[in-house]
């Protein structure tokens, strides 16, 4: 679990609405702009894995974050989660169990981040996809 402090500045307003689990704005360090592609639960052979939506949105997280340390950067340099599901009830359904695997793998760092309910993706076996940017800061 990353536990460090963001580079950056997550911004949650007083007058807003609380931000539960994501922040209302995100202004980024300096650095470089990583644009990771969509990350479903992939193994290393390309096939789905997980029957639940938290069981995908967790191997996705760690697509996410493995790629971005390929790139040079941590979880902390995430600036913007947008996720797509065909699970929109199940991901409500599990709130409690997509924060552990929320926090496994990026700690308490919450992005801005937005959950879109879609008809299907790509893989018909995916209920997950996810689109991350991030900004590594330099250090």
């Amino acid at each position: 679990m990353n536990t460090e402090q963001s580079p950056h500045q997550l911004i949650n307003p007083e007058n807003m609405a609380p931000a539960k689990g994501f922040s209302q704005a995100v202004v980024p360090a300096e650095g470089k702009t990583v644009y990771l592609s969509g990350q479903v639960a992939s193994d290393q052979t390309g096939a789905i894995v997980g029957e639940t939506f938290v069981e995908q949105y967790d191997l996705a997280l760690w697509n996410i974050v493995t790629a971005l340390r390929a790139a040079g950067g941590e979880p902390t340099d995430i600036v913007s989660l947008i996720i797509y599901t065909t699970s929109a009830q199940e991901y409500r359904d599990s709130l409690p169990d997509v924060g552990v695997a929320h926090r496994k793998h990026l700690g308490r760092h919450f992005p801005a981040m937005a959950l879109f309910g879609v008809t299907e993706l790509f893989d018909p076996a995916a209920k997950v996809e996810i689109m991350t940017t991030a900004v590594v800061a330099d250090r």
